[in-house]
């Protein structure tokens, strides 16, 4: 494909021969001749003028000499996803119908279009909407609701009364409506289950990473809002509320009845504590062990976690430690001098 069809149907500026052939997509420093990159992060900027890349997508503000084509636009991560999407061959789409080694129940209700893969389960009482697909090994449990397009890879598992509202991503391995993490301590010290009566909703555009787990309420719901993304391996407990259109990447725990804003960040591997409140567009750092409530908008990390410019100082007297070690040795010898 012409470079400047590319343009034409991403939109921006380009500054160069339009007539050079891509035919790839690749990172700066592993694109090569016939291949289109990009710059998003300024980390990244010197690769700019090295890279084998026939053209790269820019910010409209570059002011660098470079060797190859530009593409100047607005936002050039999102315009290099368009510019993927033509170059990405998916494969093709499960054909609507069961397979006819699939269980479904006979009070199931499957709307126009839906495709049931091979060997999956669907329980009494579930109603899939319209042009939902269902993948090989996938459970659908007693009483659930997936609204219309859809989409689960295989072998997830979606429990009892759960609620999956429209266009939702579940990726292989998720577990959806586990039950919550919680028992009665009795007076001998043992252990005794509370019931978890509760369900899990998930709202619209939502997309769930690969063996994500979500645990049911213990009453009420656990709710995931509208548009939020949770990469691998989350684990979500009972009553948790994540706000609409935040993030939530690998390896986050958040625990019992905690609520995330809308907007919201937490970066890989950051723990939240139970019953607290995350603000609308909060970020929490990676590896963050938040205790008490975040504000709207506040940045921290830390664990405990604190303010980022808080915990950048605190890191920066660390290093320091070992001259001062050193210093105070000098001036101890000195004083015994004196004092001789």
């Amino acid at each position: 494909m012409k470079l400047s069809a590319i343009v034409e149907h991403l939109g921006g500026t380009l500054e160069g021969d339009g007539n050079i052939e891509i035919g790839a997509v690749a990172g700066l420093s592993e694109a090569g001749e016939g291949d289109l990159s990009f710059l998003a992060n300024p980390k990244y900027a010197t690769q700019v003028a090295t890279t084998q890349a026939s053209a790269v997508i820019v910010p409209n503000d570059w002011d660098r000499p470079v060797r190859c084509a530009l593409v100047r636009v607005k936002n050039s991560d999102q315009v290099f996803a368009q510019a993927a999407e033509l170059f990405f061959e998916p494969p093709p789409k499960p054909r609507a119908g069961i397979h006819p080694s699939a269980v479904v129940a006979e009070s199931a209700q499957l709307a126009d279009g839906v495709s049931i893969g091979a060997n999956c389960t669907i329980e009494e009482g579930v109603v899939i909407g319209e042009n939902t697909i269902i993948s090989p090994n996938c459970y659908i449990g007693y009483k659930t609701t997936i609204g219309a397009n859809s989409f689960f890879h295989p072998l997830v598992s979606i429990r009892e009364f759960a609620e999956i509202g429209d266009r939702v991503i579940i990726h292989n391995g998720a577990v959806i409506g586990s039950d919550g993490f919680g028992y009665a301590v009795q007076e001998d010290g043992s252990r005794v289950k509370i019931p978890q009566i509760g369900k899990v909703v998930i709202e619209d555009d939502v997309e769930i990473g690969a063996n994500v787990a979500i645990d049911r309420a213990r009453f009420g719901r656990t709710k995931i809002g509208k548009g939020a993304k949770l990469d691998n391996l989350v684990q979500i407990a009972h009553n948790v509320v994540i706000g609409e259109h935040s993030i939530v990447i690998a390896q986050v725990g958040i625990s019992g009845s905690t609520t995330i804003g809308s907007h919201a960040i937490l970066a890989g591997q950051s723990g939240i504590a139970g019953h607290l409140t995350v603000g609308d567009g909060a970020i929490i750092g990676a590896q963050a062990g938040v205790m008490k409530n975040v504000a709207s908008k506040d940045f921290v990390i830390g664990s405990p976690a604190m303010p980022h410019l808080q915990f950048k100082k605190m890191v920066a007297n660390t290093i320091l430690l070992p001259k001062l070690k050193e210093r105070i040795k000098k001036l101890e010898a000195q004083m015994e001098q004196l004092v001789r």
